[in-house]
This record gives structure tokens, sequence and C-alpha cells, in this order.
């Protein structure tokens, strides 16, 4: 049976990973006393015990929490930003193509892609890899989540009954353009343009909706909307989570697939101005749940195992 260890277990993302492991009957998790959790010896010695390690810690937390890997049988999904763009790790989205989801299934170091950053990615990735849009298209992404995804601070912030009620509105944020996923949302689609990104949190727990608008004519390969449809169903079709919705919507609700691994993608507009959305929730594929996936290729099971 595969050992597992949760690094950062009380964090946001480390609890939604402990419950989603903790009952399963085909792993077995490695869990420390409360008095040895943050332990630099006891925390050594469980990774070096483990097939598995989860890193639900800050960067530099995460950074270090590496060195101490002396097993070079015990593979690590990094859930920090510290490595998503590092040489040597392997980024954690496999619906990219059948060489990513091998690459992660071969992995020993895998970086867990962010939230925002899935959102993007999963809509722009494929328009580049397939020469519809150029590396330099200059994009602008726009990407709305509910408060978890602001950790157990933000979380106690939003639930507090005295809190300031400009908590009651939407609040844009990053507003220096400088957000920490854009370098991975650059790398992994090899754009050479820096994207404008504008992440907007807001009052509801979880889900996420990342919005890309398209303008047609800096296509290099013109499409409809209804042929930029069959584009993203033909792309992912050998995908258990990404799907594209065929309705036509006047509303797109951000947490509609709250709890759940899957991401939809829906687009709109109309065949000038074109308008690409991915919505997922940002505690599920946009974290905890794209890690699980993740454990699941690299320890030859089921990619959907306890993920439905």
């Amino acid at each position: 049976m595969k050992k597992v260890f949760i690094d950062g277990k009380e964090g946001t993302t480390g609890l939604q990973i402990y419950d989603r492991l903790e009952s399963r009957s085909d792993l077995s998790l490695i869990l420390l006393p409360e008095a040895y959790r943050k332990d630099t010896n006891a925390r050594k010695q469980a990774m070096n015990e483990a097939d598995i390690v989860f890193l639900c810690l800050p960067d530099a937390a995460a950074v270090e929490a590496v060195k101490l890997v002396e097993n070079e049988n015990t593979r690590i999904i990094d859930a920090s930003t510290a490595h998503r763009t590092a040489d040597g790790w392997v980024y954690g989205f496999p619906e990219l193509s059948r060489l990513q989801r091998e690459n992660i299934q071969n992995a020993k170091r895998v970086a867990n892609p962010g939230c925002h950053a899935s959102g993007f990615i999963s809509l722009v990735y494929p328009l580049i890899k397939e020469g519809i849009l150029p590396a330099d298209y200059p994009f602008v992404c726009h990407s709305v989540t509910g408060y978890s995804g602001g950790g157990k601070k933000m979380i106690a912030q939003y639930e507090s009954k005295d809190r300031d009620g400009s908590l009651d509105s939407p609040r844009q944020y990053g507003l220096t353009l400088s957000h920490k996923h854009i370098p991975e949302m650059m790398k992994v689609c090899a754009l050479t343009r820096k994207p404008i990104f504008n992440p907007i949190v807001s009052d509801y727990y979880c889900g996420m909706v990342g919005t890309v608008p398209v303008f047609a004519d800096f296509m290099k390969k013109r499409m409809t909307v209804q042929e930029l449809k069959a584009f993203y169903r033909e792309y992912y079709a050998e995908s258990k989570f990404i799907s594209v919705l065929e309705e036509e919507l006047s509303f797109l609700p951000a947490n509609t697939l709250s709890g759940s691994n899957r991401m939809e993608l829906y687009i709109g507009g109309n065949d000038g101005e074109i308008l690409l959305c991915s919505r997922f929730d940002n505690l599920g594929k946009g974290a905890s749940g794209a890690a699980v996936q993740n454990m699941n290729l690299m320890l030859g099971l089921a990619e959907d195992a306890y993920l439905n």
C-alpha cells in the first residue's frame, strides 16, 4: 500500500487533500501528532518514508521542504507557487496533451497549477499550440474567485460577524498587474507578451470563472464561436474532467462546480468579439482536486479515482 504524507495539512489546500484521501482504502496516510507538526526531524522522517509527499506550504517553506527529501523514491507534488516554472519540475495539468500526462505519470517532482492560472491556461494553451493565436497576442484575463482562495486568514475575515462592509462587494486585487500566477501562465502557454491579469474576489465561499476576450481579426486562423466550441470539444475529448458547454447562457455563475474536480469551458460573444470562459472550483480543479488527480496518475491509478 502506498504511503502519503501531507506537509502543511492544516492549511486550506492541505485540509482539502486530507479530506479527499482519509477514507481511501488504497492509500496509507502518514500523520504526525500535533506537537510534531512543525518539527523538522519528524517531518523529514515522514517525507522519506512516503511514496508521495504533498507540500501545502508557503513558497519559501516549500523550497526548504524539498531539501529534506533524501529518498530517491519519494515523489513530490508541490501546491505552492515555488516550483511552477522551475527546471526539473513537471507542470501538473495533464489535459494539456498526452505527453504532459505521460510526463506527470513518470515525474519525481510535480508542480500543482495555480487556480487562476488553470482557467487561463485551459483556454489559451490550445490556441497557441495549434497556431490559432500568436504568442505575442495582447491577452487580458478577468478571473473571479470565492474568498476561500485567500486561505484561512481571508476566510476568517469574510466569515466574521463584525466584518467590514466593503466585503459585501466584489473586490479587484493584484492592482500592480504583477500577480504571482503570471509567470506560469506565460511559460506554460509559451507567450512572448505578458498578459494583463485582473483577479477579483467576491463574497461566496468557492468557485471560479476565468474569462479571456479575443478579437477574431487578430487570429492567425479565424474561427467562429461555433468553430471554437468544436475545436475545444475535440481538443479535450479525452479529458475526464474538462467539457464544453453547448447551451447559450445569459449568466455564468462561478460557484456551480463547487466541490467537484470538473472544469467547464464556455464560448460566447459573437464572431467578431469572442468570450472564452473557464469555470471550475478554485479548491477542486484549482487546487486539491488537481493535486489528487496528479497523485493518481503518478501512482498508476485511475486518473479520476475518488474524484467523481
